[in-house]
């Protein structure tokens, strides 16, 4: 396999799709409480579908031809790192614990939604002033211990009063923004950005009237990020013959990263293709190949015994499912400012897309 090169013009996300990734990427969905992110994915993608339905625990599905005996599934998942309020002090300052990987180096300063029973409270993580700080605590680092949020309050009754709780979920404040060159940045592009991928596959499917000779379930999967959850639960409930999930993946070309444990990937030169065990190699060949023939750039990387992502608990679930992965370039990952190039995201759609049009029941993937 040869990595390719071609240089094309930049494509542009048009509305009503631009509207949709705004209002999503938006959202809040943080794990476990992804349902309202899941309510707008839903009811875009329902015009494309022929059927949906969601899970004990809220992963989302939207099906096109679900009477079909095989099936293939085209996944994301939907949910996005956060906190939870741990602890409330007397002087109004709430301390909180990890939901999934929050990065605490960069907490300090951010702005944050915390979601009450009231409705959404806004704060920020607080941090004291380099001036206030003496020898012994000036060089002092952001710990999760060390971090609070504060809200305005000056006791911890004016904190309850607004409906914060211990257990109240705390997600940052930034949303989707434009950046030069076309790229885009917002926290939560991991990966979020895969569910709007897959719905776009969706839409081509029925804006073409392409017809299917299998059934199509779109998964938008929830807990992907404290320990692919959600995928595992609808792995089982689905069983699948075939499994091609997207995600994303380190953009390797900024400083403190090492390419020799993440590789070469760049934002926009193309979603990138995985080598792993998991990772079913005649379907990885026949993406490839796919690629190959519609002139869609893309990269490669390999990886060491799990992917890391949901491709994992489909592969492995039940009695085995060809699966493979699908990655989108992204710098920056969990930080509020996850940047990713709108030209990978059209030609992850149209990879995605030409693969599921290739598919056929009786496609060779047979072990040997």
């Amino acid at each position: 396999m040869k990595e390719t090169k071609k240089t094309k013009k930049v494509q542009h996300i048009v509305a009503p799709a631009k509207e949709f990734l705004i209002e999503y990427m938006n959202n809040m969905a943080p794990v476990g409480f992804e349902s309202s992110g899941q309510k707008i994915w839903l009811k875009y993608i329902k015009q494309f579908t022929h059927s949906q339905f969601t899970d004990a625990y809220g992963t989302a599905v939207a099906v096109i031809n679900p009477e079909a005996k095989f099936k293939v599934v085209l996944e994301a998942h939907a949910d996005e790192i956060s906190w939870f309020v741990n602890y409330i002090s007397n002087d109004g300052l709430i301390y909180v614990k990890r939901n999934g990987g929050s990065d605490h180096q960069i907490a300090p300063s951010m702005r944050v939604n915390i979601q009450g029973k009231k409705g959404i409270i806004k704060g920020v993580f607080g941090w004291p002033a380099i001036h206030t700080r003496t020898d012994e605590t000036k060089e002092n680092k952001p710990k999760v211990d060390n971090l609070w949020i504060d809200v305005g309050a000056r006791k911890k009754k004016e904190v309850l009063d607004l409906g914060i709780f211990i257990g109240s979920v705390v997600t940052f404040a930034d949303g989707f923004a434009e950046l030069n060159y076309n790229h885009f940045i917002c926290r939560a592009f991991d990966n979020k950005i895969g569910g709007f991928m897959i719905a776009e596959v969706a839409k081509l499917i029925a804006e073409n009237k392409n017809k299917l000779p299998f059934g199509l379930y779109i998964v938008n999967a929830v807990q992907e990020e404290i320990g692919l959850r959600g995928a595992e639960m609808i792995a089982r409930r689905i069983k699948p013959n075939i499994a091609i999930c997207t995600d994303v993946t380190h953009d390797s070309n900024t400083p403190m990263i090492n390419k020799n444990i993440e590789g070469d990937i760049m934002c926009g030169k193309g979603p990138s293709l995985a080598y792993a065990p998991a990772i079913h190699n005649k379907l990885l060949d026949f993406v490839d190949k796919i690629a190959q023939t519609n002139k869609i750039n893309v990269q490669y990387r390999t990886l060491s015994r799990s992917t890391g992502t949901d491709t994992d608990s489909f592969a492995y679930a039940n009695e085995g499912c060809p699966s493979m992965l699908i990655s989108l370039p992204l710098r920056y990952m969990h930080t509020t400012v996850e940047m990713i190039h709108e030209q990978d995201i059209i030609d992850t759609i149209q990879l995605m897309y030409k693969t599921i049009l290739a598919l056929r029941p009786d496609t060779n993937l047979s072990y040997f």
